[in-house]
C-alpha cells in the first residue's frame, strides 16, 4: 500500500503556517515565509513516493489545536508527531515539552535535562532544526543570559510566543531537577 502525506496551510496569528501530517503524526510545520515550498521540499526529502492529500483528520485537529493555543486556551499540545532526525536531536526535541508553559531554560539547562551537559551547541543546532515548532517549544529556550537567541521563525516570533505565555521578561527561570 503506497504510504501518503498530508499538506495543508493553517491561519494563525503569526500567519499562514505549513503543515506536513503522516500516517504517524505531524511531521512538519513551517513558519510564514514560504510554507507549502518548506513542506513539498519535507516531502521530497522523507517520503518522495508518498502520494499527497490536501485534508486528514489530523491536520484539522494540529488547527484545531494551534488555534486554542493562540486563543490562550491550550497549554499542552496532545497530537502525535512524526519527528524525523538524528538520535540526539530526537533526545533535545523529546525534552522540549518537559519546560512548562509560560516559563523559559537555557541551553545548558536542556543539555543537563538528556544527560549531556557539555553538548550545549549541539542542543543549540538541534533546537534550530525542530521540524515541529510551536508544538514541540523551542521558543521557551533562551541563553544562559536571559536574552533571546536564534530562532528558525525569527526572534520577533519567539518573543510573540513567549509574550502569549505571559513571559515578558527573559530569564532561564525553570528549574531542572
Amino acid at each position: 500500500m503506497k504510504r501518503t502525506v498530508c499538506i495543508g496551510t493553517i491561519d494563525t496569528k503569526l500567519g499562514v503556517l505549513g503543515a506536513v501530517v503522516t500516517d504517524l503524526g505531524l511531521a512538519l510545520l513551517t513558519f510564514p515565509s514560504d510554507p507549502v515550498d518548506e513542506c513539498e521540499m519535507w516531502i521530497r526529502k522523507w517520503e518522495p513516493s508518498a502520494g499527497v492529500i490536501s485534508h486528514s483528520p489530523l491536520l484539522d485537529e494540529v488547527r484545531n489545536q494551534l488555534s486554542d493555543y493562540f486563543a490562550g486556551r491550550l497549554r499542552t499540545f496532545t497530537l502525535p508527531l512524526d519527528m524525523r532526525g538524528t538520535p540526539f536531536q530526537k533526545d533535545v526535541w523529546q525534552a522540549l515539552p518537559q519546560i512548562p508553559y509560560g516559563t523559559t531554560v537555557s541551553y545548558g539547562q536542556v543539555a543537563n535535562m538528556i544527560g549531556k551537559p557539555k553538548a550545549v551547541r549541539a542542543v543549540g543546532a538541534a533546537n534550530g532544526a525542530n521540524p515541529v515548532p510551536i508544538i514541540v517549544p523551542c521558543h521557551r529556550v533562551i541563553g544562559s543570559n536571559g536574552k533571546l537567541t536564534g530562532y528558525t521563525g525569527g526572534l520577533s516570533i519567539k518573543q510573540f510566543l513567549l509574550e502569549l505565555e505571559g513571559v515578558h521578561r527573559f530569564a532561564a527561570e525553570f528549574t531542572v531537577s
